[in-house]
């Protein structure tokens, strides 16, 4: 057992030395990076193609796209003219502070002001890997269970923001919001909490005001 936590340890410490690496490096370039997280099909491509085509005359964005197999989200991202990047994890359920790293190098930095690590759909794995991210983003659908932030305390315990997705479906499906927001304030008191439908636009001007403030903070 000893040599099992030892082993956990070691990673978890590598990977921290890489991501602070990266921090350094969207520091010096104030670059504003966002981790960003849920289950599967909670809509976080649906959410960065909205974001990233409707504030695209405001900011230089990128994105790393992370999943098992495929580049189709990353063919979706680009059609909207931002840089994009695919990670195949080949069946691993996050990102880590080093496939990130390895992908930062084919992206132009120089002039970016958000970058955006669209992690893999996993509501375990990803929380406890550092991508030298300014803020974890957590998206959590309507679609889904209210209790996802009981059951999935650490992440949203460490997420700035808890996006509430594809409220249009709240009249045809059994979701509580202010219980799904009582669980995570009660995690973390300070999460910010915007429920918005990526699909239909609805409240997404809370989301981009706060990409706006702090983008604003890095300058």
């Amino acid at each position: 057992m000893s040599q099992e936590v030892t082993i956990v340890r070691n990673v978890l410490e590598a990977n921290d030395r890489l991501a602070e690496e990266l921090r350094n490096k969207f520091r010096v370039r104030k670059i504003l990076c966002l981790n960003l997280m849920s289950s599967p099909g909670a809509g976080k491509t649906t959410l960065l193609e909205r974001t990233l085509s409707d504030l695209r005359d405001e900011f230089k964005m990128a994105v790393i796209e992370g999943d098992l197999q495929t580049d189709n989200d990353a063919q979706r991202v680009a059609a909207t003219g931002a840089q994009a990047v695919q990670i195949n994890t080949e069946g691993g359920c996050h990102l880590d502070s080093g496939m990130v790293l390895d992908a930062i190098k084919a992206l132009e930095l120089d002039g970016l002001d958000i970058l955006f690590v669209e992690n893999v759909g996993n509501l375990v794995c990803p929380a406890e890997f550092d991508v030298g991210e300014d803020y974890k983003v957590t998206l959590l659908s309507v679609a889904e269970g209210d209790d996802k932030p009981e059951k999935y305390p650490l992440m949203f315990h460490i997420s700035a923001v808890m996006l509430l997705n594809k409220v249009d479906l709240l009249p045809y499906v059994d979701f509580d919001m202010e219980k799904a927001k009582g669980h995570a304030t009660k995690l973390n008191k300070d999460i910010k909490v915007f429920p918005v439908s990526a699909r239909t636009g609805e409240n997404l001007e809370s989301w981009y005001n706060w990409l706006r403030e702090k983008r604003a903070e890095k300058l």
